[in-house]
């Protein structure tokens, strides 16, 4: 979400380090993939030349350091989305979280904000696939 305020170079930066979010805790499941597509997707035709880059997760999370308050909101808004958008939420996803959000000079506010966020939009999902279902 919100990912058209990343410029080419970011988008590239964020798709590495939703990788190493993903696979922190073993190889992308199939549902860890469709997700990491969709994002791409969301990106348009920046994203086509994308190669997987070799920065350590440091690194990536570094780069983002600087970058101004929204774009490192949203980039923790989608990591998180993406961490509990499945059944699975390791210990290896929230130290990597709690590394950005320090990192990122992410207050436990704006945190928790973000995180509400992330679960209405879960909510709103899960009501409309009951009215369609019904």
């Amino acid at each position: 979400m919100l990912l058209n305020l990343l410029t080419k170079e970011e988008k590239y930066y964020f798709l590495d380090l939703l990788s190493k979010v993903i696979n922190a805790d073993g190889p992308a499941t199939d549902y860890d993939k469709i997700v990491f597509e969709l994002f791409k997707t969301e990106m348009g035709e920046d994203i086509n030349r994308y190669r997987r880059g070799n920065h350590s997760t440091e690194k990536l999370i570094e780069y983002f350091t600087n970058k101004s308050k929204a774009i490192k909101n949203v980039v923790y808004y989608n990591i998180s989305w993406t961490t509990l958008s499945d059944e699975f939420y390791s210990v290896e996803e929230h130290l990597i979280l709690e590394e950005i959000q320090r990192e990122f000079g992410i207050t436990n506010r704006k945190k928790n904000e973000l995180l509400k966020a992330v679960y209405a939009e879960r909510d709103l999902k899960e009501k409309i696939k009951r009215l369609v279902i019904e």
